[in-house]
């Protein structure tokens, strides 16, 4: 990561001290524990580094922490305090972020994702990182324009590469060329969050407080054109329930249609182990399909104990969501097995069981199939099945290349893409579409 990010900048007079860089999968809330223990030693590694010109963050931008009304806002404002207030901070964000306005005091730059499903991650990381290296060198005092939208959607509805925010997102570009401006972003929100400043926002970054006025121009601009069009903000493939998408699927006359489980979507944040369309293929007597896949360890050591060939019977999934499934008993034969895969500083060890021609994909971690490749480590051509079933809203890009036919299924779980019908508590109100009639207009 050092080398790339200083390859991403022209200057000489570099030196990058880190501090801690550490991932995870879309879950739940974060603990308080966890939190503090991942704040503290950032903060303890600025400390260390002493003075110091500038400081980049790769963020997310959805955190929320038990006890903590907005814990990224506690994080700033625990590292400017070290820092200090006339220290440059620039971040990178995933668009799917839930940005408050008392978060965007704390920061000098911001820059997001422009890219849902996301091929751009890199890039954004390195656009923050030449935008706060510019800002240093050239002495600027960079100043963000922010828009809470009153839209929440699931980002399902939020493509980039349909209309209407496939224009939208295409003028973020022009706008940051304009004179005394240097970024401009877009942010989707995420619904699945239930914390007041969910939803959509935008933001524009003025080098200096001068053009702080043109970049209120400009975010009050976008926000008004997505204000526009929230209505035509829709899903960008046909949806069903699952009854009636495998109805479907079994009936198109292409040779292979993709079903996404939409409300167990692990890229989302849900369990991964819901076992609604499992039951649904069974119960349908569908003969040529992948299910991949259900997140269950337990199975997976039976199958390992049983061997290749070997028949099991069990119950699977439902384990972490108790609330919209429940275990559901199979008897299969184990048709792959694996040795222990290490990526991402993680251990993959997947399985495959066949039930009556479903082939079920068992993971030892929550995780999604997003690619042609995560197919590949199983020993399956998806393009080879009618149906190939994946816990994922949208079909990332490489699954999009290759899809004949996709159809989004409405399924129950926690990232329901009904959310109308999810009974919030916190979200602030009134928003589209929960509140279909409410009028509004962006200002300062």
């Amino acid at each position: 990561m050092m080398e790339s990010l200083k390859k991403s900048v022209d200057s000489e007079n570099l030196e990058i001290i880190f501090t801690l860089f550490a991932r995870t999968g879309p879950y739940g809330m974060v603990s308080k524990e966890a939190y503090e223990s991942f704040r503290d030693e950032i903060l303890e590694g600025a400390r260390k580094a002493g003075t110091v010109d500038g400081v980049m963050l790769q963020m997310h931008g959805a955190l929320h922490v038990e006890g903590y009304e907005d814990a990224q806002v506690d994080f700033l404002r625990s590292l400017r305090e070290i820092v200090g207030e006339d220290v440059i901070i620039s971040a990178s964000f995933d668009l799917h972020g839930n940005i408050s306005v008392d978060f965007v005091r704390e920061l000098d730059i911001l820059t997001a994702y422009r890219t849902a499903p996301h091929v751009d991650g890199q890039v954004t990381v390195e656009r923050a990182m030449k935008l706060l290296v510019n800002a240093i060198e050239k002495n600027q005092q960079p100043v963000i324009a922010h828009i809470n939208i009153p839209v929440l959607i699931p980002g399902e509805k939020g493509i980039t590469s349909v209309e209407p925010l496939k224009s939208l997102y295409g003028e973020l570009p022009e706008i940051s060329m304009r004179k005394g401006l240097l970024d401009a972003s877009i942010f989707v929100g995420m619904p699945w969050t239930d914390v007041w400043r969910a939803g959509m926002s935008v933001q524009v970054v003025a080098e200096n407080p001068e053009y702080l006025s043109l970049a209120q121009q400009e975010a009050i601009e976008l926000a008004s054109q997505i204000w526009s069009k929230r209505k035509k903000l829709q899903f960008d493939v046909p949806t069903d329930d699952i009854d009636g998408a495998i109805q479907t699927a079994i009936q198109a006359p292409e040779s292979t249609v993709f079903i996404t489980d939409s409300g167990d979507n692990t890229t989302a944040g849900a369990a991964g182990d819901g076992t609604l369309v499992l039951e649904k293929l069974l119960e349908h007597q569908v003969k040529d399909a992948v299910l991949a896949g259900i997140y269950d360890p337990a199975v997976i050591a039976a199958c390992e104990k049983a061997g290749m060939g070997g028949e099991i019977q069990m119950e699977v999934g439902g384990k972490l969501d108790t609330v919209f499934c429940k275990p559901l008993k199979i008897n299969g034969i184990v048709k792959f097995l694996t040795e222990k895969i290490v990526q991402d500083d993680t251990d993959r060890r997947p399985a495959v069981v066949e039930l009556d021609g479903i082939l079920l994909v068992l993971l030892n971690q929550r995780r999604s199939f997003v690619s042609p490749e995560d197919f590949e480590e199983v020993g399956i051509d998806p393009l080879a099945h009618k149906i190939v079933v994946v816990k994922l809203g949208y079909l990332f890009q490489e699954l999009r290349d290759i899809a004949p036919r996709t159809i989004m299924a409405l399924t129950p779980g926690f990232a329901n893409q009904v959310i109308e019908s999810l009974p919030y508590q916190h979200v602030r109100r009134p928003i589209y579409p929960l509140d279909p009639d409410m009028e509004w207009e962006p200002s300062f």
